[in-house]
């Protein structure tokens, strides 16, 4: 049987990633945020990343995901955490490996934050 997709309200999703960002800078060395108002910043800029260039770069890298089996995506969503500290102001990332790490746990809290208070998606 399928899983169960949960969707995510927006404001509850730039919430979530808010405190995703958060939690990097405490636990990597490589990730720094000057406050709360920044991270709400990044968390926002990051969703305008999300929406518009992540999906070209996802279609030009489609085979190597798919060699990858999907493992390719985390890469991409380290890139465009890089773009989103460049562009975002009081948000910083200075290696490619904290981006990584940094995108592994944005997935997690995404994933906690979704099956707690996601709502099933509708056909």
């Amino acid at each position: 049987m399928w899983e169960d997709k949960r969707k995510l309200h927006p404001m509850l999703s730039w919430i979530a990633t808010s405190l995703a960002l958060l939690a990097g800078d405490r636990i990597l060395d490589g990730v720094f945020l000057s406050g709360l108002i920044p991270a709400l910043i990044a968390a926002a800029v990051l969703g305008f990343v999300n929406m518009f260039i992540r999906p070209i770069l996802f279609f030009l890298t489609l085979p190597i995901t798919i060699l990858t089996l999907g493992l390719f995506t985390f890469v991409i969503n380290a890139l465009m955490l890089g773009l989103a500290a460049w562009i975002a102001p009081g948000f910083s990332i200075t290696s490619f490996f904290s981006g990584l790490a940094l995108a592994i746990i944005v997935a997690i809290i995404h994933g906690l934050t979704a099956a707690m208070f996601g709502e099933p998606e509708r056909d």
